[in-house]
């Protein structure tokens, strides 16, 4: 799976391009983890019944709930770069981790209409647009070329940090509280973990050469597609769609085990622990993978990885709550897959596309599968509401992480980037 235009695969890591921006993954990891479209999402499950005890919503109703999270992030996606470019990401990135804090803590005067979590939901990943993967992704792409795919995995596994340790910590903080607990607990994270970092590392290599001259390893092409030649580029939208459908399931899969697990009879710190090997394999597969992409074919390498949850949604399926190994093994199926979509996305748009217009693309990217993702919760939510149970939802699934692995092997070699010829095929 090796690509014929890029020098031969070493095992050996080029340490200098850690040593010059670990900070920047540090940095990135971290707003990743607290970021809404993590934080929510991976919370949410442990929410579900405190919420329907609290107020009498039922689940299908609190599903739209990550439909309206996701489509708030497809408004934040499309601002984020435009802001970034015009006041920079250091000043952008701070405002918004101040912002995403108050909503969160604005959650907790929720009304008993449904409606109110629905608008704070939407609202939180508009407020929060600074912590998003665009601006992550970019700062870590910026940074690093012979490493990237390992560099932006590592910066991604903010996300399994999240999904790790996220639910045991709301569960936790709902009983010894109530439901209030949190979302204050939520509101929290940004300003004590990420906001200091924030003001003092984040900086892009351009604002590092107007304070200091290094002569340190060179610094990334910004070489590339321009956006107008990337969204006109079929191979834009075969990456687009098949990410789509993996993210969508994802999503579903992510918002639905704990209470799946309920279902099957497992109490709620079970379902949370059993939960908690999906951000433990979310860490392991994206290392592995974003390891294995710097010198393998990537969407060979994807293709594999986005497959494996596939066997994980066979497996919940058919297991009982006695079979607490099949369940946790099922779960880290998933995690894989879901470790691995966003190190592949943003390492594939950078590798096809290039560095010129990445964050206008990969915004793109990233709300076309934003959409996915708000409306697949909302489906499967009506879904489950018809049925009463999550069968269904999990044989659809299946089909759409088996479908979406197999589209991007179609993909090809990358593209060679320069000053002249910006897409030019070797």
């Amino acid at each position: 799976m090796s690509s014929p235009n890029r020098p031969p695969p070493s095992a050996a890591i080029d340490f200098a391009e850690f040593r010059r921006g670990w900070r920047f993954i540090v940095l990135a990891m971290l707003g990743l983890a607290v970021a809404a479209n993590a934080s929510m999402l991976y919370a949410f499950g442990a929410m579900v019944i405190p919420l329907q005890n609290a107020f009498g919503w039922s689940r299908g109703e609190l599903q739209p709930a990550i439909s309206f999270l996701f489509g708030g992030a497809v408004i934040g996606a499309q601002l984020v770069g435009w802001f970034n470019d015009r006041w920079g990401m250091r000043r952008v990135t701070a405002t918004s981790m101040v912002a995403l804090s108050t909503a969160f803590a604005l959650m907790t005067l929720m009304g008993k209409s449904i409606w109110w979590l629905y608008l704070m939901c939407a609202l939180l990943p508009v407020a929060g647009m600074g912590t998003m993967h665009i601006t992550w992704t970019h700062l870590v792409n910026l940074w690093f070329d012979r490493n990237r795919g390992l560099a932006l995995a590592l910066m991604l596994s903010g996300t399994g940090l999240s999904a790790t340790l996220l639910p045991t910590a709301i569960t936790w903080a709902i009983a010894r509280w109530n439901w209030q607990a949190a979302f204050l607990l939520l509101a929290l994270l940004p300003l004590v973990l990420v906001l200091p970092l924030v003001l003092r590392w984040l900086q892009t290599p351009a604002e590092q050469r107007e304070t200091e001259a290094s002569g340190k390893a060179p610094l990334p092409s910004t070489d590339g597609m321009s956006f107008r030649q990337g969204i006109r580029s079929a191979r834009f939208w075969a990456l687009n769609i098949a990410l789509a459908m993996v993210v969508g399931a994802m999503v579903s899969m992510v918002s639905n085990t704990v209470p799946l697990l309920r279902d099957k009879g497992l109490s709620a710190a079970d379902a949370s622990h059993v939960f908690g090997a999906f951000g433990l394999s979310l860490i392991a597969g994206r290392i592995l993978v974003g390891y294995l992409i710097d010198r393998l074919w990537a969407p060979g390498v994807a293709t594999i990885a986005l497959a494996m949850p596939a066997l994980g949604c066979l497996l919940l399926a058919t297991s009982g709550a006695d079979q607490t190994a099949m369940l946790t093994l099922a779960t880290l199926l998933v995690g894989i897959g879901a470790g691995a979509e966003f190190d592949i996305a943003a390492y594939l748009t950078a590798r096809y596309f290039g560095m010129r217009d990445y964050g206008r693309l990969f915004g793109v990217h990233v709300a076309l599968i934003t959409i996915a993702s708000a409306l697949t919760p909302w489906l499967f939510g009506r879904l489950y509401t018809a049925t009463g149970s999550y069968s269904a939802m999990l044989a659809i699934c299946a089909v759409a992480f088996a479908a979406g692995a197999l589209m991007l092997l179609p993909l090809g070699r990358y593209p060679n980037f320069n000053s002249l010829n910006l897409a030019k095929e070797i």
